[in-house]
């Protein structure tokens, strides 16, 4: 077990219960029964006939057996051939394919929106039937509903738009927003996503069209974690826009005024807070693009009081901690040498400045927890904005970005200066890791790359982590063009490996945040944790970093397959709790208390996991006339 000697003692830990788990088979005496998982329980109806055809989350389509069809007055409403779930997919499949094409919105309209139209309209007449086909095809349509082409859909959403999905609140709302929130059906909402439309992935402000990203990340909620769709909700807080184009778009759905900013912006997303607080008391909250002044303000406003979170801050910064601690296996060394990693890190906005706090943490946690501790990291850190490299000696420097300004001092001795350009800190630098948070695409140019040569790492990384694809700071590509073949290299949206045509493949890793925010939002909820904490999320980060075997990082590989997301979300899920009870924060879920759960084995927590994730199977329809 020598391997495990150089890791930290909190990391080693949780890296013993990870392959002692994977190496041994448990005892299924000793696994608590559930005798009613998650997506079989019997559903309770109020409507009957047309009604229930025309209600996604319960119309089976042409699946209604005959006897249900007697029951729920639906004989001689649909064809009479019963078909199986299997059937309808299949005949789903192949309409898809053949529509494609034809579902195009003239030659300018995509592949990709044309899917997400046709994904759309199915999820609008049957969810059980739309998540069964996203999670069975979950690489060819996570980036369909998620990034990149969820941020043409928010870019084109007037248009789009069909049918309401999710809750609009606006500044209109005032005062009425502890009313608003009875309208929503649902009596149990487990999981919100939220945004105010004005960090729209890369795309700036996007107004009321923001809304796109929060139905697509609860999708992948639902495909990746299962939550049960019934239980999600996505929300839309209008605060009006500053885009011109929409300010000027009859067409626009928003509020047409500018953003409210302030005091006045505030108030209106605390009583929000403590609208659905009060109607839902155990509901999360996940905080998704708003801009940066606003993203680490109410971070830390609210994260001690409800339980929230941020992916845009701390999402992304374990999904980046997890590919950067995977880099430092890929070049044969223990991670507990992450501290000793040189990193350039181009971008101070939220997501930038999120992944330095929490790399900062992780090296300091690693040399010790101490004050000298989180000093010798902070030195470890080259941040470029779009004025260039950030010093003591910048005028009006950002607070967030402060901590990270580098002494005047330390960069005469280095050759470089305040406001030194990315290609200067990269040749003079020599990094081991060049991180792209920036949302400039293209911002890795030829001469950026070329100055990464000059590396002192055996194998240099490159995070290209700006979503959607056309903000990525580089592609593949041109990286392995030019850095050949022995370079790490990561993006937030998805690219195809390179085929180097010598038998060789450089392995694009998709650095999502899909891989993490999923697995947190399950665990925080199943442990009943009133908060999530900074622990939570970095067992969640290590949990991940982890998931990789030896010979799959010695490749190059340090994110694992979309294709086995429910597995890493079960397993994410269980480090989340795991963590919670070492920290005292658990508060059971429904028929499992606290005190059971801090007695639950790893394999127990698994299980508990597993048997309260929503799988897209029809339900047994029962109807209540009260």
């Amino acid at each position: 077990m020598t391997k495990w000697n150089s890791l930290s003692a909190s990391l080693m830990k949780r890296l013993k219960l990870h392959y002692q788990m994977s190496n041994s088979i448990p005892a299924l005496s000793q696994v608590r029964s559930f005798t009613t998982s998650e997506g079989h329980r019997p559903a309770i109806i109020h409507k009957r006939s047309l009604d229930i055809l025309h209600d996604p989350w319960f119309n089976k389509g042409t699946a209604f057996t005959m006897t249900e069809r007697d029951r729920l007055d639906l004989r001689g409403l649909l064809p009479p051939n019963v078909m199986s779930s299997e059937q309808q997919i299949e005949r789903f499949m192949v309409d898809l394919k053949r529509l494609e094409v034809q579902a195009r919105d003239g030659p300018s309209d995509p592949n990709a929106l044309a899917k997400w139209r046709i994904l759309n309209r199915l999820h609008d007449r049957n969810e059980t039937m739309y998540y069964k086909v996203l999670i069975a095809h979950i690489e060819e349509y996570a980036p369909i509903v998620y990034t990149p082409t969820v941020g043409l859909v928010c870019q084109n959403y007037s248009g789009l738009f069909r049918r309401p999905r999710g809750m609009y609140f606006s500044a209109e709302d005032r005062g009425e927003m502890m009313s608003m929130v009875y309208n929503w059906p649902a009596d149990q909402v487990d999981m919100i996503v939220v945004t105010d439309g004005s960090r729209i992935l890369g795309l700036g402000d996007l107004g009321v069209h923001g809304i796109g990203i929060a139905i697509g990340k609860l999708d992948l909620y639902v495909a990746a974690a299962g939550i049960n769709p019934q239980r999600v909700l996505p929300v839309m807080i209008d605060v009006g826009t500053n885009n011109e184009k929409l300010l000027k778009d009859p067409l626009y759905l928003g509020l047409q005024q500018n953003r409210l900013d302030g005091d006045e912006y505030l108030a209106i997303i605390d009583e929000f807070m403590e609208a659905v607080f009060t109607r839902w008391p155990h509901v999360i909250v996940q905080f998704e693009d708003f801009q940066s002044k606003w993203a680490f303000k109410l971070l830390q406003r609210y994260r001690n009081t409800y339980r929230m979170f941020n992916d845009d801050v701390q999402g992304t910064a374990g999904v980046a901690i997890a590919g950067l601690l995977g880099a430092v296996r890929a070049q044969g060394r223990p991670m507990i040498d992450f501290p000793k990693q040189k990193i350039v890190v181009a971008g101070a906005g939220s997501a930038g400045i999120g992944v330095l706090n929490a790399a900062r943490k992780t090296m300091a946690r690693m040399l010790g927890n101490n004050e000298s501790a989180f000093e010798a990291a902070r030195s470890q850190f080259w941040v470029v904005d779009a004025q260039g490299l950030i010093t003591e000696e910048r005028e009006n420097i950002d607070q967030d970005a402060s901590p990270f300004a580098r002494k005047v001092k330390e960069i005469n001795r280095q050759g470089l200066r305040e406001g030194a350009s990315l290609v200067e800190v990269v040749q003079q630098v020599k990094p081991d890791v060049l991180l792209g948070l920036s949302a400039v695409g293209g911002l890795f140019t030829k001469e950026v790359l070329e100055a990464l040569k000059g590396s002192t790492a055996t194998r240099p990384a490159i995070f290209a982590m700006s979503n959607p694809t056309t903000n990525a700071e580089c592609t593949p590509e041109q990286a392995f063009s030019i850095l050949g073949e022995n370079v790490i290299f990561a993006s937030g949206s998805p690219f195809k490996d390179v085929d180097f045509g010598n038998g060789h493949i450089g392995h694009c890793n998709q650095g999502n945040n899909m891989y993490l925010f999923p697995g947190i939002g399950l665990g925080t909820l199943l442990s009943g944790a009133p908060i999530v904490s900074d622990g939570m999320l970095q067992a969640a980060a290590e949990c991940l970093a982890a998931y990789m075997t030896e010979d799959e990082v010695h490749e190059g590989i340090i994110y694992p397959s979309i294709s086995s997301i429910r597995d890493i979300t079960k397993e994410i899920a269980a480090a989340v709790i795991m963590e919670a009870i070492e920290e005292d924060l658990v508060e059971g879920y429904r028929g499992v208390d606290a005190r059971e759960l801090q007695k639950f084995s790893k394999e127990q927590i698994l299980e508990f996991v597993k048997n309260n994730m929503w799988s897209p199977e029809y339900p047994t329809l029962v109807y209540n006339q009260d």
